[in-house]
């Protein structure tokens, strides 16, 4: 009798095997039922689809951990497609990733991060190292790369407490996989570039948790000021960004509370200065 498939230490990659046995459910492969086909018909080069798309998300280092948020807008084209989204994600107990793209396969490379490292540490009985993690999810980047032609772009930022080197760290990507570390802060998404002005001019080194927590809700109000794909606090609604602080201790969600009273005290301050 076969027994079936039972992992082993080669096997300690749950996205290696998924490759190899189901690659139709891995990043990058879209599978659609087999039709019938028909010889006559040229065959019609493939066209980028309208999805929504999720920014902006950025990281930054404080002096015992890194802060990591994001916005809640999902855009479709030029209307929102979700007011709502969540686009910072825990992956384990010292790593979070937060997500820029097309917003459904961004949501699935997260969530199939966070099965392939629960994968190896129940395998290996170790988690993976923070080096380890950063490369695992640049493979998964990597092998979305045929989705991209279709405008389907799924670009992370990660950031994992280092626990040998007792310090924050930020890995950002490009679209064929490269990893590449920032030593102190760094933003993507369409709204990026002006949350890093923002970042690039106030920070310090060695900053207090609620020093940097204020600077990464900073920068992304900025953003949104300037950028139509990203989403400010929206005071009617109760939206505010989501955000997380990854330190030795562990992952810890910074609550809307706080958020919204870090933003009352800088929409007053602002309005004060224009009187």
């Amino acid at each position: 009798m076969k027994l079936p498939f039972l992992p082993n230490h080669d096997d300690a990659s749950f996205f290696s095997f998924l490759t190899r046995q189901h690659p139709e459910l891995t990043p990058g492969v879209r599978r659609s039922p087999d039709l019938p086909s028909v010889q006559h018909e040229p065959a019609r080069p493939l066209q980028p689809v309208t999805v929504p798309h999720a920014t902006t998300v950025l990281a930054v280092k404080y002096q015992e951990g890194v802060v990591i948020a994001g916005d809640r807008r999902a855009t479709e084209g030029f209307q929102i497609a979700e007011r709502r989204i969540e686009k910072v994600f825990k992956i384990d107990d010292y790593s979070a990733m937060a997500i820029a793209g097309a917003a459904g396969p961004c949501i699935e490379m997260a969530k199939l991060f966070q099965t392939e490292l629960e994968h190896y540490e129940k395998l290996e009985g170790v988690q993976l190292s923070c080096e380890g993690k950063a490369n695992k999810l640049g493979q998964m980047v990597k092998a979305n790369l045929p989705m991209v032609f279709q405008g389907l772009v799924v670009m992370p930022l990660y950031v994992g407490y280092d626990l040998t080197r007792s310090e924050g760290r930020i890995f950002k990507y490009d679209l064929a996989g490269g990893r590449y570390e920032e030593s102190d802060y760094h933003s993507i998404g369409s709204g990026g570039k002006d949350a890093r002005n923002t970042m690039r001019e106030h920070f310090k080194k060695a900053m207090a948790e609620a020093e940097a927590l204020k600077l990464a809700l900073l920068a992304l109000y900025n953003a949104a000021d300037d950028d139509v794909g990203t989403g400010g606090p929206d005071l009617v609604r109760g939206i505010y960004p989501t955000a997380k602080i990854v330190n030795g201790t562990g992952i810890i969600d910074v609550a809307e509370s706080r958020i919204r009273a870090i933003y009352d005290e800088m929409l007053a301050s602002r309005a004060a200065k224009e009187r």
